[in-house]
């Protein structure tokens, strides 16, 4: 039992850490239009997404997302992204960030 509380701390420990930091990404965001597209939305889940999906989309506690856009539309993954999925909190990215991001990683086939 203290084996499976101490998970589940220990799991949500990283899910707050994921939550923190996330008005970063709007205080840069007149810096991030001066991008492309692609690589404003690679900043902004890097600043947001990278601590648990991995800095390559490689998965760490949560999912591998390199062929994200295989298995997911556009617009079911930013509702993921919204609303939150599994251990995944929703509204971690909102708005035009959450836009730009759906659409990086739908393009991940």
């Amino acid at each position: 039992m203290k084996k499976k509380l101490t998970v589940l701390l220990l799991g949500m420990s990283f899910m707050l850490a994921a939550c923190g930091g996330g008005n970063e990404a709007k205080d840069n965001k007149d810096t991030q239009n001066q991008g492309s597209t692609a690589s404003a939305a690679e900043e902004i889940f890097k600043q947001n997404c990278a601590s648990c999906h991995g800095a390559n989309l490689e998965g760490a506690v949560g999912p591998n997302l390199q062929k994200v856009g295989s298995k997911y539309s556009q617009d079911e993954i930013k509702q993921i992204i919204e609303k939150g999925r599994g251990g995944m909190p929703g509204g971690i990215i909102q708005g035009d960030d959450a836009d730009k991001v759906a659409e990086w990683l739908a393009s991940k086939k």
